[in-house]
């Protein structure tokens, strides 16, 4: 269960009594049922059991079997999920107005990053994904598109990636690590989805190993740690580090690109100074699994998903979409969607719950996602296989859905969102900033967005503070709503808008154009 674990489980059965925080004293009276017994080892710091803030004794030895694990030079526990390890990062590698080159399906906590920061933003955008097509998922960032961004921003500060994507496409990073490199310049990749890399030959590699100086874990998605847990790890894989301290003022001594130091510093900043020791322990127990059962169960998940993949063949409608040779995706990502527009991503996703009592993590306009782990058994394989072949024969002709009619659209796919490239009139900080106003959809094409637009799952913004809402956007958000699809930063059917120079301004709260 991993030492933390058992020092805790030890600490609640003593008779020590708990003169300080928290305010239970390790009682869980207050809710009772299976939620009490986590009560017994939920405490502070105290004598004993260190301080993640400067980790001296038991959290450092777990945090040091973390990076032994993943090939880090240091990683780093976080209670605040891959959010404070994102903004952690950035912040580390970056000082205020920097420009950076990041994709642009990163998850919104690195949009918020450059808010914060007020970063200058150029974006390359994922490929198509060969043999997904039909279903309009992002494919992988090409190297190639990296090299040419950089040729043309002198001053980029840092390279952000996101890899794997929500559907589990893999970049190469490490031919885009090779380039960034060349650069003299630290490589983020956010792997949130991604802990379980590394560990069995069949998954892809880890992006620690492939080069990349800071790379951020949740391991509570496809690891079992309990939710809202993390790693962040630091390499000093790159010894061009002086180039960058000469370029950004943000390099190391020790030659590595990405400054070790300021991460801590910064992780003191966004994480918690109160971190929960319940999901801590959660983390030293995953950790121990990994390194004990993790590519005996990796293989098992294998074998499980070709039993399924062999089943959904025999399907005539419902389909698991086969990734092109020159893609690599994620095992545990498992994309299910419908052939010709027979039923949209939100119908099957209803249908799996509402009569199968199978809950997808996502439904995107022409498919739904399921993420299958380590911890999966058969029998909810069996029943997921049953399930769509049942749906299969049951289906008939007549369910078009706008996926299909937008596939040979022009633009790029996002987390199963189709948008076009935007036109960014404002840096993010100031369009977030400005004063702004309410309008309804309908009246929002060409004005300039003051807010993120995303599909929530995956969180990746299809337009941003700062960009020109054209009418195919809004036309698609519009599909959006209609599908029930849940995105998040329209409200009552209204969105944020960078207030017109020379408008009048409505003072009253419940009319349109009042001010945020």
């Amino acid at each position: 269960m991993g030492e933390l674990y058992r020092r805790l489980e030890a600490y609640g059965k003593s008779d020590v009594y708990p003169f300080h925080m928290p305010g239970h004293k390790r009682n869980g009276e207050a809710v009772k049922g299976p939620l009490a017994a986590a009560y017994g080892l939920d405490i502070t710091e105290i004598d004993g059991f260190d301080n993640l803030h400067q980790a001296e004794g038991i959290l450092r030895r777990e945090q040091e079997r973390a990076a032994a694990l993943y090939g880090a030079g240091s990683s780093y526990y976080l209670v605040n999920g891959s959010t404070c390890g994102i903004l952690s990062a950035v912040f580390s590698v970056t000082r205020q107005g920097d420009r950076v080159l990041m994709a642009r399906n990163c998850h919104k906590s690195v949009y918020h990053a450059a808010y914060l920061r007020e970063l200058k933003t150029a974006y390359v955008y994922p490929g198509v994904t060969e043999g997904w097509a039909e279903f309009g998922i992002a494919g992988a960032v090409d190297p190639e598109a990296v090299a040419a961004a950089l040729r043309d921003i002198p001053d980029c500060a840092a390279v952000i990636l996101t890899s794997p994507t929500y559907e589990g496409v893999v970049s190469d990073v490490g031919k885009i690590a090779d380039i960034v490199h060349l650069h003299g310049i630290p490589l983020i990749v956010d792997e949130a989805h991604g802990a379980h890399f590394g560990f069995h030959g069949a998954y892809p590699a880890g992006s620690v190993r492939l080069g990349a100086d800071l790379v951020i874990h949740s391991v509570h998605k496809t690891l079992p740690a309990m939710t809202q847990t993390a790693l962040v790890h630091w390499s000093h894989n790159s010894s061009r580090g002086r180039d960058a301290d000469r370029k950004h003022g943000v390099g190391t001594d020790d030659g590595a690109l990405a400054d070790r130091r300021r991460l801590e510093r910064y992780l003191a900043v966004f994480q918690t100074s109160s971190p929960s020791y319940v999901l801590m322990a959660s983390v030293s127990g995953c950790m121990d699994m990994v390194e004990k059962e993790g590519r005996k169960r990796l293989d098992r998940l294998l074998g499980y998903r070709r039993g399924l993949e062999e089943a959904v063949k025999k399907c005539r409608y419902v389909k698991i979409p086969e990734v092109g040779s020159a893609i690599r995706q994620d095992p545990c990502k498992l994309v299910i969607g419908v052939a010709d527009g027979r039923m949209t991503g939100r119908e099957l996703y209803d249908n799996l719950l509402e009569k199968y009592h199978l809950q997808m993590e996502m439904a995107a306009e022409g498919y739904v996602l399921a993420i299958v782990t380590m911890m999966d058994g058969p029998e909810c394989w069996k029943r997921l296989a049953d399930a769509l072949m049942e749906i299969d024969a049951g289906l008939r002709q007549g369910c078009g859905t706008a996926a299909v009619q937008r596939a040979d659209m022009g633009g790029h796919r996002t987390g199963g969102a189709w948008m076009p490239e935007a036109e960014a009139v404002m840096p993010i900080a100031e369009a977030y900033d400005a004063a702004q106003e309410e309008i309804r959809m309908e009246d929002a094409a060409g004005r300039i967005s003051a807010g993120f637009l995303n599909l929530y799952p995956p969180g990746i913004p299809l337009a941003a503070p700062g960009e020109r809402l054209d009418g195919e956007i809004m036309e698609t958000l519009l599909d959006y709503v209609r599908q029930r699809l849940h995105v998040q930063g329209i409200i009552d059917g209204k969105i944020r808008v960078v207030k017109e120079q020379g408008k009048n301004m409505e003072t009253n709260g419940n009319e349109e154009g009042k001010q945020i």
